[in-house]
């Protein structure tokens, strides 16, 4: 059975528009509809993405203060986070 199919009317900036013209007119998009259905898939992946990572930071967060409330803690050492920071950033980097 086919999706149901709902006409919106929405108001963008002139550069919006403008954009999703090219596109139409490029050949890239057989129409402004599928521009804007292609944008929303699009950013459906990317919210789900960000949806799941607050979920994972949430987690650590959770994990580190039940950490703390079960006296599992070090010393703090500021010269040592910045050191596992840079290391970090640097793996990341290669």
């Amino acid at each position: 059975m086919p999706a149901a199919i709902e006409r919106l009317t929405i108001t963008m900036p002139a550069e919006m528009s403008d954009a999703i013209k090219q596109a139409v007119d490029g050949g890239d998009y057989a129409s402004a509809s599928e521009v804007i259905r292609e944008a929303l898939r699009e950013w459906k992946t990317r919210r789900h993405l960000m949806l799941n990572e607050i979920a994972a930071l949430k987690a650590d967060i959770d994990q580190g203060l039940a950490d703390v409330a079960a006296g599992r803690v070090k010393k703090f050492n500021a010269e040592s986070i910045v050191a596992r920071g840079k290391q970090l950033l640097a793996a990341r980097s290669n």
